[in-house]
């Protein structure tokens, strides 16, 4: 049968992931990586979450942002890390055609939702270090909840748009990914069918719905640092610095390690190796996020302390 041939959709048996190695020596290795990085992730992004309720003194605008980007960043990993967990224990490549259409709206969704909450987070220092006296003002809770919903809204049709798009697409029967996750661009490398709409829509959403977000933290920073750099106390300087220290280094590893993926698979032929740089926007992210919280953050580090404080006293 011709590779090209289409398939009839009511039998479509679905897509091979084919994942980060075939190397059979390297798939326990590879269970149990990943299986602690899930771990860590979950854990970590849970205790942010959890200190960040408890904890009265971090019931501000930024935590609120922060504790909704933990719990994103454990929906991200939660749409990836199981099914390739479950295909490598099974010795399976397979996902049906549904489940990766799902695997694939929801990755859209939260990788979105990240995009927006990062912007979000960046309006957000800009208000508290260029307009401090006016903050409370403008960043009241029905407002930072309004942003949050504006994020999610975003999030789910930019993903629908993009959903329902490629279920209009017709697939040959070459139907290899070669990533450990469906990604969009993936799936429609294999469409039988044309696809001219749905890459325009591709770079359009990355005009509107990357590139926004990616000019308002900019335009955020570039006042933040001017505001800063005018400041004559050295001690008002460093609480500035601090303030968005974390947030900037989220932001840093964030869209550098998405800009590596994008120059991985410009520069290497190897599917396979771009499938590994997949990892490091889609999995890394996630896992080092509180870490980062909780290490150059000042009142996270605090309430980390109290919060184990507590839980030691309590067992």
């Amino acid at each position: 049968m011709n590779n090209m041939e289409k398939r009839n959709q009511t039998a479509f048996p679905g897509f091979r992931l084919l994942g980060l190695t075939e190397d059979p020596q390297l798939q326990p290795v590879l269970v149990s990586l990943f299986f602690s990085i899930y771990l860590v992730t979950l854990l970590g992004n849970l205790i942010i979450i959890l200190i960040s309720i408890s904890d009265s003194h971090l019931h501000t605008p930024m935590y609120l942002f922060l504790s909704n980007l933990s719990l994103n960043d454990i929906c991200l990993s939660t749409s990836t890390i199981p099914k390739m967990l479950v295909n490598i224990k099974e010795n399976s490549q397979s996902i049906t055609y549904k489940g990766c259409l799902t695997q694939m709206t929801f990755v859209l969704i939260f990788g979105g939702m990240e995009n927006a909450l990062l912007a979000v987070m960046a309006y957000d220092r800009y208000i508290a270090i260029c307009h401090p006296l006016r903050y409370k003002v403008i960043m009241e809770p029905c407002f930072c909840v309004l942003l949050i919903l504006l994020s999610i809204l975003i999030s789910v049709v930019d993903s629908l748009i993009h959903s329902l798009m490629v279920l209009r697409l017709s697939f040959c029967t070459h139907l290899e990914i070669s990533n450990f996750f469906c990604e969009l661009s993936q799936i429609l490398k294999l469409a039988c069918s044309d696809t001219l709409i749905d890459n325009v829509l591709i770079y359009l959403s990355l005009c509107i719905f990357t590139g926004i977000p990616i000019s308002g933290i900019i335009f955020s920073y570039v006042y933040i640092i001017s505001s800063i750099l005018r400041m004559t106390s050295s001690e008002g300087k460093y609480k500035a610095f601090s303030t968005c220290g974390f947030h900037l280094s989220v932001i840093s590893l964030f869209y550098g390690t998405g800009f590596g993926v994008y120059i991985t698979s410009i520069v290497m032929d190897s599917s396979r190796k771009t499938a590994v740089a997949s990892v490091m926007y889609c999995i890394v992210p996630q896992m080092l996020n509180p870490f980062i919280y909780s290490l150059r953050n000042r009142d996270m580090k605090e309430a980390v302390r109290k919060f184990f404080s507590r839980m030691t006293s309590f067992l």
